[in-house]
């Protein structure tokens, strides 16, 4: 895409971003929480809250609005558009076009994190992402434009916007919603720290299903970079943030150091232990922004360290893992991969605590 072409593309996203953060904030005002929390709908990928339901209907009329002004044809990627139960979540503007035409596919996430913020706990995110088209079909890796808004708590007054493009630097607009101005622009610096104690380094484990390989997995990660833990220090921190394009956020604007999503990688083990079928993963829309984290200098990739290259959809499961440096990604992912690999190559594993079992690769009592 061209430099004209992709401040364009910028402007657009703001523009729809924009209008879900102030419709989502005015429903907060105006819907009692109670009303928030409903599930409205199940689909394959996700449960759909009251939250969640206004937005989608958003980016479709903006879609055909800009489209109609445009007169360009382009692909849509969302959850909620699907014209039937069971078809693809992708919808062709303008209506009736001919997909063969279509220049580029936008990829939507409007609201990630509805979680934490219908019941006023934390931010969630706009995402979205623009790849052009390609014969072969599109993967996360084509992504060349990206944005992604903060939708904040209802007792917060500022509010970022991160957007970047392929080549260029991440940049970053905090507004200020009781002016409406923007009061900073700066582009982000993640954490130059060269190790992860005493600082947030997170392997997601939101839901049940999964929960308990990943804390043995992070326990033995711990053990590993800094030995036994000591009696009245807490040496790395944890944090559960219920969104994607949250915790990019927070690896790119310098607060946590290394967080890895493993969801996806966990059937095998939960089915060989009778424990069911995996909860809910990651997705192509909720990744949809990495490239906004990676032109920040974020090393974001897949657990074996390959680039994400998940198809633009809303139902492949993604697994990803985010270095706030290279000297972070240097230390951490030899120990993590291994531990990994371990893990899933032993059926039974683990059922004792991590310092007690041999595939963890930890030191034994008589070591």
């Amino acid at each position: 895409m061209q430099l004209d072409q992709t401040d364009h593309l910028i402007g657009r996203l703001k523009e729809l971003h924009k209008g879900i953060r102030d419709s989502i904030m005015r429903r907060r005002r105006e819907v009692p929480m109670e009303q928030l929390v409903q599930v409205v709908q199940s689909t394959e990928s996700d449960v759909k809250f009251d939250i969640d339901a206004a937005a989608e209907e958003q980016v479709v009329d903006f879609c055909r609005t800009w489209a109609a002004e445009s007169k360009i044809c382009f692909v849509l990627v969302a959850e909620g558009v699907s014209r039937a139960p069971g078809e693809p979540e992708r919808v062709i503007f303008p209506d009736g076009a001919d997909e063969r035409d279509a220049r580029f596919i936008l990829i939507v996430d409007p609201c990630d994190g509805s979680r934490e913020l219908m019941y006023d706990k934390r931010s969630a995110w706009v995402l979205s992402g623009i790849a052009p088209c390609k014969p072969e079909g599109c993967t996360l890796a084509d992504i060349a434009v990206a944005v992604q808004t903060e939708l904040p708590i209802t007792k917060q007054t500022l509010a970022d916007t991160l957007h970047a493009a392929t080549g260029t630097r991440t940049s970053c607009e905090r507004h200020d919603l009781t002016s409406g101005k923007i009061v900073s622009r700066f582009c982000p610096v993640p954490s130059a720290a060269r190790t992860i104690e005493q600082g947030f380094a997170t392997i997601s484990k939101f839901f049940p299903g999964g929960k308990e390989l990943a804390a043995r997995i992070e326990e033995s990660l711990a053990h590993r970079l800094m030995g036994p833990i000591r009696k009245g220090q807490a040496a790395i921190f944890d944090d559960q943030y219920i969104s994607t394009g949250g915790q990019l956020y927070e690896l790119m604007i310098g607060h946590d150091r290394f967080i890895a999503d493993i969801r996806p990688l966990t059937a095998g083990w939960l089915a060989r232990r009778g424990l069911g079928s995996l909860g809910l993963c990651a997705h192509p829309y909720d990744l949809c922004t990495e490239l906004v984290a990676r032109q920040a200098g974020v090393h974001v990739c897949q657990p074996d360290g390959r680039p994400l290259a998940a198809p633009l959809d809303t139902v492949t499961e993604v697994a990803w893992v985010g270095y706030a440096n290279q000297a972070i990604k240097n230390l951490v992912e030899p120990h993590f991969q291994e531990l990994l690999a371990n893990c899933l190559l032993h059926p039974g594993m683990p059922e004792e605590p991590p310092e007690h079992h041999p595939a963890m690769g930890l030191p034994q009592p008589n070591d």
